[in-house]
C-alpha cells in the first residue's frame, strides 16, 4: 500500500469521527443546525474518499473523478451553510449550487486535455479554494462578536484556499499526478495532497468543534444562571456578574448605582387571582428591566418578587429618574389575568456607589432605602443615605415621595 493511499484511509477514518463528533454535538441541542451541516460535509467528505480509494479498480474512471470531485465540492458546500448557521449569515444557496453545477461540468469536459496540463489542474483545485473564501466571507460578513478562535477559524480557511489554488504548481514540481486517475495514489503529489487535506481538515474541524461545543457550553451555563419565569439572572449570578460590573465601573472611573425593586402586596395577588396572575406580574415586571439591562447592565431575580438592577455609567440622580421612570410605567401596564381596575405598584431603594465600598455595602444601602420606601406606604422611590449615614440636602430633595 502507497503512503497516499495510507493517508487516504486515514482520511476516511478521521472524516467519519468527525462527522459523529458533530452529530454528537447536534444530538446534545436538537436545534443546533450548524452541527448538523458539519456533520453533513464530513459524511461527503468520506464519500470522497472513499470514491478515491476505489478510482484505480476503474477501467475507465472519468465517471468516478468526476463524481470524486463533486462530492468534495458539496462537502466544502456543506461546511459553509453550516458556517452561515453558526454565524447568522444567510447561506448563498444560488450562488454556491450554481458554482457545483458548473466547476462539475468543466471538470468533465477538461478530462479530454492533456493530465499534466496546468489548466487542468487548476479546473479541478481552483474551486475548492473558491469555496474556502466563500466560507472566510460568511464569517467576516457575520455581524455577530469574533472571538479569538473565531479570527484563527478564518486565517485557517484563508491558508487552506491559498493550498487548493497552489496544488497545481505543488503537483508540476512534484512531476506531475500520476501518468492516469489510476496512477494517482502512487504520485508523490498524492501524498502531499492528502496530507495537507488531513491537516486542513482536521484544523477546521477542531476550531469548529471548540465554537460548537463553547456555544452549547455558554447556553447551559446561562440557563443554570437565569430565572426561568423572569427571565433574569437568578440571585447568585446577578451576584457574581454585579461584582464584575462595579470593578469594571471603578477602573474606568465613572459612577455605578443599583435599584432594588419589591413588588407591592404580591402576595395578595397570588391569594387573590392565582399564581398564573402572579407570574404574569413577576413577567410584566422583569420585561422593563430586561429592556433596561440590554447588554449594558445587569438585572436579576434576587427574591420572590425583589428584582435587581447595576446600573453602570449612572449617578445617584439618573439611577433615581429611572427608578421613577419604572415605577410609572408599571404602575400604569395591565396586566393579563388582573381585572382593569386592579393596578399592580413597586417600591424601589436606590443608592450609587462610593470609594471603599464593596457591592454588598452597596446592596445593604439599597435594600436600606428600600425598606423607607415600603415604610413610606410603598408604591415609591427612597434613596440611600451615604455610607456614614448622613442625609445631603439633595439627597433628602430626591427622597421625596413620588405617588
Amino acid at each position: 500500500m502507497s503512503g497516499a493511499n495510507f493517508i487516504l484511509l486515514i482520511n476516511l477514518s478521521v472524516a467519519g469521527l468527525l462527522a459523529a463528533s458533530f452529530m454528537a454535538v447536534a444530538f446534545h441541542d436538537v436545534g443546533r443546525a450548524p452541527a448538523r451541516w458539519f456533520a453533513s460535509g464530513y459524511v461527503l467528505g468520506m464519500a470522497y474518499s472513499a470514491i478515491e480509494f476505489s478510482i484505480p479498480a476503474f477501467t475507465d474512471a472519468r465517471l468516478p473523478v468526476v463524481t470524486a470531485f463533486a462530492v468534495f465540492l458539496g462537502a466544502t458546500i456543506a461546511f459553509n451553510v453550516g458556517l452561515a448557521r453558526k454565524y447568522g449569515v444567510a447561506p448563498p444557496w444560488s450562488p454556491m449550487l450554481f458554482f457545483l453545477v458548473a466547476a462539475t461540468i468543466v471538470v468533465y469536459f477538461v478530462q479530454d486535455l492533456p493530465r499534466q496540463s496546468l489548466g487542468r489542474m487548476m479546473a479541478y483545485q481552483l474551486p475548492y479554494a473558491v469555496m474556502q473564501f466563500v466560507g472566510l466571507a460568511i464569517v467576516w460578513s457575520s455581524r455577530q462578536r469574533r472571538g479569538r478562535l473565531d479570527r484563527i477559524l478564518m486565517a485557517v480557511l484563508a491558508a487552506s484556499a491559498v493550498q487548493f489554488a497552489s496544488k497545481p504548481f505543488i503537483a508540476h514540481a512534484l512531476g506531475g499526478w500520476g501518468a492516469n486517475p489510476q496512477a494517482y495514489l502512487q504520485s508523490n503529489y498524492a501524498l502531499v495532497s492528502q496530507s495537507l487535506g488531513t491537516v486542513f481538515a482536521l484544523a477546521m474541524a477542531l476550531l469548529t468543534l471548540a465554537i460548537l461545543v463553547g456555544d452549547v457550553l455558554a447556553e447551559v451555563t446561562s440557563r443554570s444562571e437565569t430565572d426561568t419565569l423572569s427571565r433574569l439572572l437568578n440571585r447568585g449570578a446577578f451576584t457574581r456578574q454585579a461584582e464584575q460590573a462595579v470593578l469594571g465601573a471603578m477602573r474606568q472611573g465613572v459612577p455605578v448605582a443599583l435599584v432594588i425593586a419589591d413588588l407591592d402586596h404580591f402576595k395578595s395577588i397570588n391569594d387573590n387571582f392565582g399564581h398564573a396572575s402572579g407570574d404574569q406580574v413577576i413577567e410584566a415586571f422583569a420585561g422593563f428591566l430586561r429592556a433596561a439591562a440590554a447588554g449594558h447592565h445587569v438585572a436579576g431575580r434576587i427574591g420572590g418578587e425583589e428584582f435587581a438592577i447595576i446600573l453602570t455609567g449612572t449617578n445617584l440622580a439618573a439611577a433615581r429618574l429611572f427608578a421613577e421612570g419604572t415605577r410609572s410605567a408599571f404602575g400604569a401596564l395591565p396586566i393579563d389575568g388582573l381585572p382593569a381596575d386592579i393596578s399592580c405598584t413597586a417600591s424601589f431603594g436606590v443608592a450609587e456607589l462610593h470609594p471603599g465600598e464593596t457591592i454588598a455595602d452597596l446592596m445593604r444601602r439599597a435594600d436600606e432605602a428600600l425598606y423607607l420606601a415600603k415604610n413610606a406606604g410603598r408604591d415609591c422611590v427612597r434613596v440611600s443615605a451615604g455610607p456614614g449615614g448622613e442625609w445631603s440636602s439633595s439627597a433628602i430633595a430626591i427622597n421625596s415621595r413620588s405617588a
